[in-house]
């Protein structure tokens, strides 16, 4: 029996330390009078942001990369800065303990931080190492009754990791800065998951649609069942031409990605009059039963849900992305709800087992409950078995109106209560049938029409549980398709035949979910970095949503191209996979960490160049080093561009993608435009790059201001059209004599084609002296950011109309000052578009055109629409998909105090000399107290980005 939570902390004060304050805050709750619970607020210690962190006594490369590769690799560790006063906090407590529990979570990444907590502390107490998969009563007195020592071979493998991840991103992201555009990173995994993302849409951009034609044929049967109004016997029923004269009609399936039959395959391709003249032919014809297959239907229970799975049907299902859901799922943990929710493993505990069943037995009944446990054996390579399924905590589940949660917390809850629970309970069982039926037509074709039907006589799991499905148009595992009751011989009657068209599509672009699964299918990356990859990928402009789709940017192009070209077997699938599972060796005592490193930064052969290493083809056997020295081969012009069609050439440029026809004679001058940033690569058709090139574009002279002779130009930028003044080439552009040149951006009203060199004085002229109000203080008329204003003193205005810049009297501006000034929001505007309702608040969800830009909304979480996003293309799934990261990131944390510090410290060092030493005492409070919001802030981000590859 496990000693008691008192008599376990007796003879002494123990520290506790996890990671959050949240995870701090539960377990502190379990554990006596006798315990301290700290949070270390994610990883204290990593390797070195930047030069400027590194210890002076390190000169050369390894300033440069943190990491000393001419000695075996040694990485060199700092505090984080944001961290040196909680490790100071963390000190002092240690220094009242008698024992020291390092409580961090069960993984490579938890027993690094623990490891690095032991490095940095420097505990002259015994330590032990707690360990947990759930944050319950039971499972902390046990971890406290049963601690173990520190694993140094997980500690290793993650810190070969971490090495690995530094090197391929300080060596690989300065080429793509040279090269394509600065501040663009690479990684092992990201990019990767970047390249599948871009060859999908390589894909698309090739694929040619294919049209096909079959035939589907309403067909009735008079069984005694459905004459008797028996709704499980359906009087009629459709079926699909299947064959003509004994040859297979073509379907999607038979036709490659270019439009063309697939070789080999012996098919009728039916077009839309050989369809509709067969169709015809039908018409009369009588129709009889050719066979019926009937088979029996067995389906088996969802394994309990692992971290992939989870994202995957919280995506399906809820709407949310990878991030979110990881965010809400640590929440859960956290407070006690589930399982740890980072695990590859689909096993369940005796106790969770014996608690499913008994809730299966409680809320189904004991015929849906099998005889034997139900078992999942682990699918994932590598998988850390040491942990269990995600599931709900203890050994009693609570169901979901038992938690007292809400919203997406209560949701995804929900999600993971039903799927362990179903995962207990027996198959669903039924039948499942194939009628083939046959007729002659008038013109003396035979045809062949086939039907499925499934029907499900014993529902069993799926009382619970029914898994979504990456496609929308997919049919679920309990969706039933009903036949009458026919046997082979009987007579039907054809009610209706009809030709139907069809095209072949293109390959669906990736979403989060099925990026997701692809990536953990070809083994590529930590299921467990799967979030935080994704979240990169899009961050970082590489990837942006359509929807739920995730479409690749022209940037990413660039970049995959350079990476392909030139680091060919860095982004190489296989090979990344294999180096998932020499790291895995690594973790299991294999293989040596150092040996290995070596061959991947130094190379296989110690002599031979960048040529030799297989900088240019593809491939190498040389090392990383060797691949980022000689860049030369590099053609960053090649790499960054890409032919449309009919000469045009689409090109990345440092400030964007643009499009780009050649002068047609030599030393002419050619035509550039700028392409949206948010234009899905497949839409970039030859006629829309014609559509581009067509618009006004360039600088077009408006004529010379009469006042000062300068030339009025009007110019597209990236950030919209504007007019400016064009300056004598001698004038001083820089240092304290610099003059810029006036300018304007166009309103709404004008544009480059119709703009005048009045219109453009006119806007060049602003802000505009409305007049002087009776104290003397002078009004303008200015057109802002967020639309044309008043402007008096520090008082601001807003105005209905753009034209009221130039039109507004000064009676009419006094009279609009008279009036109170409106405080908080002004009158409602009309939503800019309805999306639905929302699926967790059950609330209308609106687009609306906010200071900040369009948002959307329920009326309680409001979501600014991201730069990839459009209010004219917007989803209802991308609408409460934004609301759901929203809610999962909390209420934005108050910075009143700090705010407040800094005020009372202005004041104090405006005070007489004699309070100095009492105003450097505030300072060093408002400091601390920043210092200690800025931690708390950066918990998440820290092991987030310790976690990502």
């Amino acid at each position: 029996m496990s000693p008691t939570t008192s008599e376990t902390a007796q003879g002494g004060r123990r520290l506790v330390i996890v990671e959050s304050p949240a995870k701090a805050k539960t377990i502190k709750g379990y554990l006596g009078p006798g315990y301290v619970v700290e949070a270390s607020v994610g990883h204290i210690r990593d390797l070195p942001n930047g030069a400027a962190e590194v210890p002076d006594k390190y000169t050369g490369e390894v300033r440069r990369l943190g990491v000393d590769v001419d000695h075996d690799f040694q990485p060199v560790y700092v505090v984080n800065s944001d961290k040196k006063s909680q490790v100071k906090k963390l000190k002092e407590l240690l220094a009242d303990s008698d024992e020291l529990f390092l409580a961090t979570d069960e993984d490579r990444e938890g027993e690094a931080i623990a490891w690095h907590l032991q490095e940095v502390l420097k505990p002259k107490v015994p330590v032990r190492r707690m360990v947990f998969h759930e944050i319950t009563k039971d499972a902390i007195r046990a971890a406290v009754a049963n601690p173990r020592e520190l694993n140094q071979r997980l500690v290793d493998a993650q810190e070969t990791r971490r090495i690995l991840d530094r090197l391929y991103g300080y060596e690989v992201s300065p080429v793509l800065w040279k090269k394509v555009m600065r501040g663009l990173s690479a990684g092992r995994v990201q990019s990767v998951a970047t390249r599948l993302v871009v060859e999908r849409e390589r894909e698309r951009i090739a694929f040619r649609s294919a049209e096909y034609w079959d035939l589907t044929g309403t067909f009735s049967h008079p069984s005694p069942a459905a004459l008797k109004g028996d709704v499980g016997d359906p009087g009629t029923f459709g079926a699909r031409l299947t064959a003509v004269d004994g040859l297979r009609v073509a379907q999607g399936r038979d036709f490659t990605s270019f439009g063309q039959l697939k070789d080999g395959v012996n098919v009728l391709h039916l077009d839309e009059a050989g369809a509709r003249s067969l169709a015809a032919a039908l018409a009369d014809t009588a129709f009889t039963v050719r066979s019926v297959e009937s088979k029996p239907y067995r389906r088996s229970p969802y394994a309990p849900f692992r971290t992939t799975t989870l994202q995957q049907e919280a995506s399906r299902k809820l709407g949310f992305g990878a991030k979110a859901t990881m965010q809400v799922a640590q929440k859960l943990y956290e407070n006690g709800y589930i399982t740890y929710m980072r695990t590859d493993s689909t096993i369940l505990s005796d106790t969770a087992v014996a608690a499913a069943r008994a809730q299966v037995t409680q809320l189904y009944g004991a015929e849906y409950l099998p005889d034997k446990p139900r078992t999942y054996a682990g699918k994932v390579k590598n998988a850390q078995e040491a942990h269990e399924a995600i599931r709900p905590s203890g050994d009693r589940f609570r169901t979901p109106a038992e938690t007292g949660l809400t919203g997406d917390q209560f949701r995804l809850y929900e999600l993971i209560w039903k799927r362990t629970v179903a995962s207990q309970m027996k198959d669903a069982i039924g039948n499942s049938v194939t009628v083939k039926i046959g007729g002659q037509a008038s013109d003396g074709r035979d045809a062949e029409f086939s039907a499925s039907g499934k029907t499900i006589t014993f529902h069993g799991f799926m009382k619970a549980y029914v898994e979504g499905a990456d496609d929308p148009n997919a049919e679920l595992d309990d969706r039933e398709r009903r036949l009458p009751q026919v046997a082979e011989g009987d007579r039907l009657t054809a009610e209706e035949i009809t030709a139907d068209g069809h095209a072949t599509k293109p390959p669906a672009r990736y979403t989060e979910a099925s990026l997701v699964k692809e990536l953990e299918e070809r083994e590529i990356g930590r299921p467990s970095t799967y979030a935080t990859i994704l979240g990169t990928i899009l961050d970082r402009g590489y990837v942006f949503k359509k929807g739920t789709a995730l479409v690749p940017s022209f940037l990413s192009f660039a970049v995959v191209n350079l990476l392909e070209k030139h680091f060919g077997r860095l982004v190489d699938y296989d090979f990344t996979a294999k180096m998932e599972d020499d790291l895995d060796r690594i973790a299991r005592g294999e293989a040596e960490a150092v040996p290995w490193l070596k061959r991947f930064y130094f190379g296989e052969g110690a002599q031979g160049g960048a040529a030799e290493a297989g900088n240019g083809d593809g491939d190498h056997l040389g090392g990383l080093k060797e691949l980022v020295t000689d860049l030369g081969a590099i053609d960053a012009r090649e790499i960054s561009s890409f032919p449309v069609g009919d000469g045009i050439v689409l090109r990345v440029g440092r400030y964007g993608p643009y499009v780009e026809r050649p002068a047609e004679v030599e030393g002419g001058t050619g035509r550039r435009a700028d392409v949206p940033d948010d234009l899905p690569p497949d839409e970039l058709t030859v006629a829309y790059a014609e559509e581009l090139l067509a618009k006004p574009s360039g600088e077009f002279e408006l004529g010379p201001d009469p006042e000062t002779g300068r030339m009025i130009v009007a110019k597209d930028g990236r950030y919209g059209p504007y007019v400016t003044e064009v300056l004598p080439e001698d004038t001083p552009k820089s240092g304290k004599n610099a003059i810029k040149p006036r300018t304007a951006s166009l309103l709404k009203s004008m544009s480059l084609d119709t703009v005048t060199l009045e219109d453009a004085l006119k806007l060049m002229s602003l802000p505009r002296v409305v007049g002087v109000d009776p104290e003397g203080v002078e009004i303008t008329a200015q057109n802002g950011r967020y639309g044309p204003y008043l402007k008096k003193g520090t008082d601001s205005r807003s105005l209905e109309t753009e034209e009221q810049i130039f039109t507004i009297t000064l009676e009419e501006a006094l009279a609009i000052y008279a009036q109170p000034k409106q405080r908080g929001r002004a009158a409602a505007k009309p939503p800019l578009k309805e999306l639905g309702t929302d699926p967790v608040s059950e609330r209308p969800v609106v687009v609306k055109d906010g200071r900040f830009g369009p948002y959307v909304t329920d009326g309680e979480t409001n979501a600014t629409l991201r730069r990839d996003d459009d209010v004219e293309t917007i989803t209802p799934e991308r609408g409460y998909e934004l609301l759901a990261e929203k809610r999962a990131k909390g209420p934005a944390k108050k910075t009143a105090k700090k705010a407040a510090a800094k005020k009372t410290a202005a004041k104090k060092t405006a005070a007489k000399k004699t309070a100095a030493k009492k105003t450097a005492t505030k300072k060093t409070t408002a400091k601390k107290t920043a210092a200690k919001t800025t931690a708390k802030k950066t918990t998440a981000a820290r092991k987030s980005s310790a976690n990502a590859e």
